[in-house]
């Protein structure tokens, strides 16, 4: 992603963008109908392709993703939300869907004990936006495709001697939509790509592997994986053969940038998501405007950060992106909206309502959450570690967002002393703690700009969008099993 500029369209793009208000401008008559029985309504119409490669010693596999697309209409009565979906997107068929919607929302006035909902509108006006590819994947065959990422993998395969397999998972999405409010009509064009590699490697009497996971908002331009990488993997791959379990204390720790975005992604992410303080399920909700971490700690989500696999430039509801500070020096400041938990909470918007499909509701969900840089360097972090631990590799994290819980797993952890690195590697480990102790122990936070993971991001197990998280490098103290 970059910022958004919507006179920076390539001449495809602007193309799409047309095609989209071509097929889909009868969308903003239909707002303007709905409202004049309705207090607020909007529209968004939204279809999804991709593919994913599958790569193997034993297989290649290609897989389409089954076209996903339709139009989803949501007005509300001036007491709650209502909304209905279709897969048909003509506009008979929509006006007949938003006619029944307009009827079914009327006849479900509240009763005097229902509070009002108070919308305030701060939609996006009209403009067109894409996400800037150099190299397109809806330009390249599969077959050219298959062969530039099974090359990829051999070259991983026959790294080191003591490989025993190496996996290739190659996925991009392209994803065009449209958001109508009263205010306008935003189109935008995203495109994303993710690619995961893992080798694992065998001595004789154990295996152990290393991965790489690499995604981001952007074209396969940003899916090169360089020698020297696929070499440091394989490195740690075969010194994992003689990693021993952690064993369990408090240790005073350097996180690498993927685990501290694991730690911004599930301590003030979930939690700080807004729908989760309406269920009474977020401890943060208690917490805005006082101190949750050390003044070093600045909590950023931000669709707008250039390549973040989580980016968009107008969220599903038509709020125009940007960055939220959720914390500031060490102060939690607020959380992440969607339409209906800002406007039952009366808090201002930030645009985080996303759907994981036409077919699912908005739920206020994160986009690109990372740690914001510090004034350390990397080098005098691990040289003031006299007996300590770098963490490597998130694997998974969880959080309880009522009691501040955490755990992470890491894949390995490097031991220091003296400042300096000893060769011994502990795996796998589990770091554990509550948050605001994790958090007001952060000591030093490097300078470097956020380093960003890709994945899929889930509200619980279901609900999935994608999302990215990351960071500097952080020092602070916790637990570890």
């Amino acid at each position: 992603m970059i910022a958004p500029d919507p006179t920076a369209l390539t001449p495809s793009d602007a193309a799409g963008a047309a095609e989209l208000r071509t097929q889909f401008g009868y969308l903003r008559e239909l707002v303007a109908e709905m409202e004049r029985s309705l207090p607020y309504a909007g529209a968004l119409a939204r279809a999804t392709v991709g593919l994913d490669l599958e790569l193997s010693d034993d297989e290649q596999s290609a897989r389409r993703l089954d076209p996903v697309g339709g139009v989803v209409l949501t007005v509300s009565n001036g007491y709650g939300l209502e909304e209905a979906a279709t897969d048909r997107t003509d506009r008979d068929s929509v006006q007949a869907m938003a006619r029944e919607l307009v009827e079914r929302a009327l006849s479900h006035r509240s009763d005097s004990s229902t509070p009002p909902l108070e919308i305030q509108l701060d939609g996006a006006a009209n403009a067109d936006y894409a996400t800037p590819v150099d190299i397109d994947p809806a330009s390249l065959p599969l077959a050219d495709k298959l062969e530039r990422y099974e090359a990829l993998r051999r070259r991983l395969r026959d790294i080191d001697r003591r490989s025993v397999q190496a996996t290739c998972h190659y996925a991009d999405r392209s994803q065009r939509g449209i958001v109508v409010t009263r205010r306008g009509l935003v189109t935008q064009q995203l495109r994303r790509g993710f690619v995961t590699l893992v080798l694992f490697v065998s001595d004789g009497t154990q295996q152990r592997y290393d991965f790489i996971a690499q995604g981001a908002s952007g074209g396969l331009e940003n899916l090169e994986v360089g020698e020297e990488r696929l070499a440091q993997m394989a490195h740690t791959a075969v010194a994992l053969l003689s990693a021993r379990p952690v064993p369990a204390g408090t240790y005073d720790v350097v996180t690498e940038p993927v685990i501290s975005g694991t730690i911004a992604h599930e301590a003030f992410g979930h939690g700080m998501e807004t729908d989760m303080f309406l269920k009474g399920r977020a401890r943060g909700a208690e917490y805005i405007g006082r101190r949750v971490g050390s003044d070093l700690v600045n909590i950023v989500d931000d669709p707008t950060m250039p390549g973040g696999y989580g980016g968009y430039y107008v969220d599903d509801e038509g709020v125009l992106a940007g960055p939220t500070h959720i914390v500031r020096d060490g102060i939690l400041q607020r959380g992440i909206t969607d339409l209906y938990s800002a406007s039952r909470l009366g808090i201002p918007r930030s645009a985080n309502g996303r759907r994981e499909s036409i077919q699912r509701k908005a739920y206020a969900r994160m986009s690109n959450t990372f740690f914001a840089p510090g004034a350390s360097t990397r080098e005098e972090m691990l040289s003031g570690l006299d007996d300590g631990l770098l963490l490597g590799q998130s694997v998974n994290g969880m959080e309880d967002p009522k009691g501040w819980g955490i755990q992470i797993w890491a894949h390995y952890a490097r031991q220091y002393k003296g400042g300096k690195p000893t060769g011994v590697l502990y795996s796998p480990i589990a770091m554990t703690g509550y948050v605001p102790d994790l958090l007001a122990d952060v000591s030093q936070v490097s300078s470097d700009p956020p380093s960003m993971d890709a994945g899929t991001c889930g509200k619980g197990w279901k609900e999935l969008v994608p999302s990215s998280s990351g960071g500097p490098y952080l020092r602070t103290r916790c637990r570890l099993a």
